[in-house]
């Protein structure tokens, strides 16, 4: 088949570029032609939150990448879903996180499908955006009409999509392990990379800080009694999204500048690994989710991991037997922190682990995408 995924990837940084990219090597390795056409302009560089939505990481190799479209000039949408209708690839995958993108690809979506050849399906990771803005339902109802059938990667967002689409063709299909981010190494080494000592033990927030994941629980956790006793270091690793200045804040009225390492720049994906690998348990203290790409990052180092009960996160982990599942409260972040140490957990969890990631393949994600495909042509 000739397959077009439509949405961000190399130079672009963040799961969501790196889903794709993964994604087109699978398809490859499948026999089929596969083109990225990529955003040339993803945001204004006003509304970007973070330093740079560019990363230094080298492109896969083998996969095409076009520098194609501009979220905010729709003649370049007309142009580019010219460009696709002509193309008439049999299929396109398009992304869909961010109602902000519903005008610029809805738009490219429905001019392709003119060529009644082309089907489109969206890979849904978010469609009620974790963070609210004017607009977003009537962006959403814009980009659903250009598509024909979805794959969603939690319960959440496979209801949700029923609220803007009447009877859609759906499947669900769990992330897929991230496989890509280098090879598990010895915590010994991974601590020496990093330049820690290894007279402590380390947790691990990883990824962009945004105000939805919940640092500042995992922060105010961090303070409980029962842990400062302990030789216990926080690795916050990823740069600030959000109000930097309420977690400093944070973490000076928690006197916890000592038992916290601060690596709160771009992590490059040939640094990932050893992050993991020092860590003996990934903490995710989201207040709202759906699904997340951390996780399935832990899953490749086989690492435990402790989430709040929101959204899909619960859906992967398997409470107190790969790790813990709880409420997004300090109390409970803490609490499931002091049984695992005490508890000795680290070793059970870490089998477990490695069994249910088995269930996280690409060829599971790759099949529920044909399944779709086949079940709208016959429409």
């Amino acid at each position: 088949m000739k397959i077009v995924i439509l949405g961000p990837a190399n130079p672009y940084r963040g799961g969501i570029a790196a889903l794709n990219e993964r994604l087109a090597v699978e398809f490859i390795r499948g026999g089929h032609e596969v083109i990225v056409f990529n955003f040339k302009l993803q945001y204004p560089g006003f509304l970007f939150p973070g330093k740079t939505q560019f990363t230094d990481d080298p492109a896969p190799e083998g996969v095409k990448i076009l520098p194609r479209v501009n979220s905010i000039n729709p003649f370049n949408w007309w142009m580019v879903g010219r460009e696709l209708k002509h193309l008439s690839p049999d299929m396109i995958i398009v992304r869909y996180w961010l109602p902000f993108m519903g005008p610029s690809l809805g738009s490219i979506c429905r001019i392709v499908r003119k060529n009644g050849h082309t089907r489109v399906i969206c890979i849904a990771d978010n469609i009620i955006p974790h963070e609210s803005r004017p607009g977003d339902r009537l962006f959403t109802n814009y980009f659903v009409k250009g598509v024909d059938g979805y794959i969603a990667m939690s319960r959440e967002v496979f209801k949700d999509i029923d609220l803007f689409v009447k009877h859609p063709v759906k499947r669900m299909a769990a992330h897929p392990v991230y496989d890509h981010y280098g090879t598990i190494v010895s915590r010994e080494t991974a601590i020496k990379t990093l330049g820690l000592s290894s007279d402590y033990r380390y947790l691990l927030f990883f990824g962009f800080i945004r105000d939805y994941k919940g640092l500042d629980l995992l922060l105010e956790a961090m303070a409980d009694s029962r842990l400062k006793s302990k030789p216990v270091k926080l690795i916050i690793a990823g740069e600030y999204y959000g109000n930097q200045d309420k977690y400093e804040a944070l973490i000076k009225k928690f006197n916890l500048e000592e038992r916290l390492v601060l690596c709160t720049d771009y992590i490059r994906a040939d640094e990932i690994n050893n992050f993991f690998c020092a860590a003996d348990i990934v903490v995710q203290p989201y207040k709202s989710a759906t699904q997340s790409g951390i996780t399935q990052i832990g899953y490749h180092f086989d690492k435990p991991m402790l989430v709040t009960d929101v959204g899909g996160l619960a859906e992967i982990i398997s409470d107190k037997k790969s790790g813990y599942v709880v409420s997004p409260c300090s109390n409970a972040i803490a609490d499931a922190i002091v049984d695992f140490y005490d508890g000795h957990r680290e070793e059970s969890f870490v089998l477990e682990t490695r069994k249910l990631k088995k269930n996280f393949s690409w060829d599971n994600l790759t099949m529920k995408i044909m399944e779709v495909y086949k079940e709208i042509r016959k429409s």
